[in-house]
C-alpha cells in the first residue's frame, strides 16, 4: 500500500457517493435500528465513540450517521494496494496497534480541531463475545489534545451478530470536554485511564439498553 498521507485532511467525495449503497449493505447484512439520533451534534469537531462487534460497524454506523465520520482502522487493514486505497477514500486512516503511533494521533487530532467527526472504538479491537470490554487510553488521549466532547454509541446484537441479525444502534448524550476531568498541567496516565473509563461506561449504559 501506498503510504498514507498524514500531511492535509481529506473528505473524499467517494463517501458521499458511496453512502447510498452503504445503506442498503447495512440493510442486507442486518435489521439494524438507530435509536438516539437526535443527540448527535449538527456539526463536527467532536469524536464518536463505540463498542466494536464486528468489521461491519462502520458501515452500520455511517448508514445512519448524518455528518462523514473519519473512521480509525489498524494498520494491517490497508495492507493491501487495494483495500488501502479503497479505506483512505472512505475516510478512514490508518493506526500502528500495540505502539504509539505518533502520525496517526496527531492526524486524528487535527482531524477533531478541523471540524471533523472522528470514528474511533475505544477497545481497538473488535469483542469476541460480543460485549463492550475495558477502553484503550487512546480516546482520551485525542479527546484531551483536541480539547474535544465525546458522542457515546453501542452496537448491541442479541444473537451474535450473524447474517440478517436485528442490530440496535444507539447514540448517546454528548460527554462534554469539561467532564472528562482533565486538569491542565502535562498527561496524567491516571486521567487519560479514568476519562477512557468514563467513555466507555457511558458506550455499557447504551448498550444495556439492548433493543428496547
Amino acid at each position: 500500500m501506498k503510504a498514507f498521507d498524514y500531511s492535509n485532511v481529506k473528505n473524499h467525495r467517494t463517501y458521499d457517493v458511496l453512502m447510498p449503497i452503504a445503506r442498503v449493505a447495512s440493510a442486507a447484512a442486518a435489521r439494524p435500528k438507530c435509536v438516539g439520533a437526535e443527540n448527535i451534534p449538527k456539526s463536527g469537531g467532536f469524536i464518536l465513540a463505540c463498542n466494536h462487534i464486528t468489521a461491519f460497524d462502520p458501515i452500520h454506523i455511517a448508514s445512519h450517521f448524518p455528518l462523514p465520520i473519519h473512521f480509525i482502522g489498524k494498520e494491517e487493514l490497508f495492507a493491501s494496494a487495494f483495500v488501502g486505497w479503497f479505506l483512505t477514500k472512505l475516510n478512514a486512516f490508518p493506526v500502528t496497534r500495540g505502539s504509539f503511533d505518533k502520525s496517526s494521533v496527531e492526524y486524528a487530532i487535527k482531524l477533531v480541531k478541523e471540524g471533523y467527526v472522528l470514528g474511533i472504538f475505544p477497545e481497538g479491537t473488535r469483542s469476541k463475545d460480543f460485549k463492550p470490554s475495558r477502553a484503550k487510553s487512546g480516546v482520551a488521549l485525542i479527546a484531551k489534545a483536541a480539547r474535544a466532547d465525546v458522542l457515546p454509541a453501542s452496537i448491541y446484537t442479541s444473537d451474535n451478530a450473524k447474517f440478517g441479525s436485528k442490530l440496535t444502534i444507539r447514540f448517546g448524550k454528548p460527554i462534554k470536554f469539561e467532564e472528562l476531568g482533565f486538569s491542565d498541567d502535562g498527561h496524567s496516565s491516571k486521567e487519560l485511564r479514568e476519562a477512557s473509563r468514563l467513555i466507555m461506561e457511558r458506550i455499557v449504559e447504551l448498550w444495556e439498553k439492548g433493543h428496547e
